[in-house]
């Protein structure tokens, strides 16, 4: 394992490279909350540089809740960086409120910071909600939460960035509304939000922390969900969870992302995979240790998975001493 606090749980993260030091953004709470399963209502975003990957220096948080009436007054959560045009950096980030301290009724917001070092970083006044024309909010009362998290920026070919979150339906029966949220922006300020990429009825109540990244000239839209969480045929079939991996024949969205068809890469031990490019040009998958034998939560980054494409045009990962 390659980065475990040992006074912190830590789980979904995020990666930038500014072409020298890899930085890793990481959500993380105190191990003296005792129960794992606070986590959610008390993470903060922490940073840590690494030069290959493996060893990783940590210099504590970067971005805490807000303010009471704040949208991220609760808990900062998973996001990801991008570089602009000018040179600054953006980070998108999921903001949450949850509503009592006994339940986990939350509503999560997606927000903003800049930063020109990737170290210190300034909270933006915009935020980018849920639009209910789509999307099931908390007044539907069909979830425990309004689903609207995880944003991953992707710029096309075309120069528009796009905003994949953690999004459910309004439509689809029970459960199986797990979609792709979509947003898009000319400038990385102004968003607007679209239509979902995907079709509810796919078999996950969510699609978490998403990544659309191309690797080797291919594209591959990977996505987690655990096994508690799968719906439809995949949950009365006894399908278990993970990490998801769904090839594109394009990385432009402009036709809807057929996440039925998506098949998995790792087992749920591992949660909230991040393909990355290493310095020799590779791509590894770090994922965060989620859950030994007994179902207990674990902590802690994994080290580099090799990660290569089979003959028949999935992603996998590389067997334990068979080269990339």
């Amino acid at each position: 394992m390659s980065f475990a606090p040992t006074d912190h749980w830590v789980w979904d993260f995020w990666h930038a490279d500014d072409g020298q030091t890899h930085h890793l953004y990481y959500l993380h709470a105190p191990r003296s909350l005792a129960d794992p399963d606070l986590r959610h209502r008390n993470a903060r975003i922490g940073h840590a540089t690494s030069e290959d990957l493996f060893a990783w220096v940590d210099h504590g948080v970067v971005l805490q809740a807000g303010a009471e009436t704040d949208f991220d007054a609760s808990a900062t959560w998973t996001g990801s960086v991008v570089r602009s045009d000018d040179g600054a950096w953006h980070m998108f980030y999921t903001g949450t409120r949850f509503l009592h301290p006994g339940r986990i009724t939350n509503v999560e917001t997606v927000g903003r910071a800049v930063s020109d070092d990737l170290r210190s970083w300034t909270k933006q006044t915009e935020k980018i909600p849920a639009d209910p024309r789509w999307y099931e909010t908390l007044d539907d009362g069909s979830w425990h939460e309004e689903a609207w998290r995880d944003p991953w920026i992707h710029r096309d070919s075309d120069g528009l960035w796009h905003m994949l979150i953690t999004a459910r339906s309004r439509a689809g029966t029970g459960r199986d509304r797990g979609v792709v949220g979509h947003a898009t922006s000319s400038d990385l300020q102004n968003w607007t939000v679209q239509p979902p990429l995907s079709e509810p009825g796919a078999g996950f109540a969510h699609l978490e922390v998403l990544q659309l990244v191309t690797i080797e000239d291919r594209h591959v839209l990977l996505f987690s969900c655990d096994t508690a969480h799968l719906a439809g045929e995949r949950q009365t079939n006894d399908s278990t969870g993970g990490i998801w991996a769904l090839p594109l024949a394009s990385d432009r969205l402009e036709h809807p992302l057929d996440i039925a068809s998506a098949t998995r890469l790792t087992s749920e031990d591992l949660y909230a995979g991040r393909a990355v490019r290493t310095r020799s040009g590779g791509w590894v998958l770090l994922a965060f240790e989620n859950l030994d034998t007994e179902g207990t939560f674990i902590s802690g980054i994994s080290d580099p998975l090799p990660l290569a494409w089979t003959p028949d045009g999935s992603l996998c990962l590389v067997p334990a001493g068979v080269r990339a």
